[in-house]
């Protein structure tokens, strides 16, 4: 394999929950400075939580809002799909995924234990070049109460036993609220998936809030795909953006 082909496989991979386009404290739009900020990372997938898909009170209050967040974040350069997970009188949201490969399926398998947290897995097959398998990419919103993760993960990992082939790429990211360390062991023993962070560093990574990283609630986990860096963007400007920080890793193929 030539030196081109290896750069090829190499793949940029971010997650982020990005509060709806709103500032930490919900006092600013700052939507454009987060397509801005993605922009500069130049990634070929981003796994993306607290997408807006509508809202009419915000679209009256904010003069620059944009509906539909998720193809406004794409722009012209990236695929895009969205999982509406959360209904509501004023408008909904989601995952989503950007990608720099084309999508040739999607589906937003539905992980909703009740009507308070509506909750999903947006389910990606990505067309990757110089690779006979698609690469499966998953992004995941998961309950805030720990007995509600249980079960949300148990409905997972059944979704991808019977619809994702074992040897298939794979690539699970999102906002687990998994600040019990609970879901990692679980993850790996019945789907063979490993934690970017962990497997480098031992240890989840912190980021939330984004200010004063504490709690460990997004991941990014793998399945076929070597893990080669992995850190937080907690600086600027994300500090500003969402009250999550993003992690970005990249993976080779």
């Amino acid at each position: 394999m030539s030196g081109q082909d290896i750069a090829e496989r190499r793949l940029v991979v971010a997650s982020y929950n990005i509060h709806k386009g709103l500032s930490p404290l919900n006092r600013h739009l700052v939507l454009h400075d987060v397509r801005q900020a993605l922009n500069q990372l130049a990634p070929d997938l981003v796994f993306l939580q607290e997408v807006q898909g509508a809202h009419l009170q915000h679209a009256r209050r904010f003069a620059t809002w944009q509906d539909a967040q998720h193809e406004y974040l794409a722009g012209d350069l990236l695929h895009c799909a969205y999982g509406k997970n959360a209904h509501y009188h004023l408008g909904h949201h989601g995952n989503a995924l950007l990608s720099r490969f084309p999508i040739s399926n999607w589906h937003n398998f539905d992980l909703t234990l009740h009507r308070l947290e509506q909750r999903g897995v947006l389910h990606c097959q990505l067309q990757m070049p110089h690779c006979e398998q698609p690469l499966h990419a998953l992004c995941v919103h998961l309950n805030l109460r720990a007995g509600d993760r249980r079960k949300q993960v148990q409905l997972l990992i059944h979704y991808i036993q019977q619809h994702i082939d074992a040897q298939a790429p794979l690539i699970l990211a999102g906002d687990f609220n998994d600040w019990r360390g609970e879901l990692s062991a679980i993850l790996q023993q019945q789907l063979g998936m490993h934690e970017v962070f962990e497997n480098l560093y031992g240890a989840p990574a912190r980021s939330f809030p984004v200010r004063f990283p504490l709690l460990t609630l997004d991941r990014i986990y793998v399945r076929g795909l070597a893990i080669r860096s992995a850190q937080v963007l907690s600086g600027s400007p994300w500090r500003n953006l969402s009250d999550h920080a993003p992690l970005h890793a990249v993976l080779q193929g």
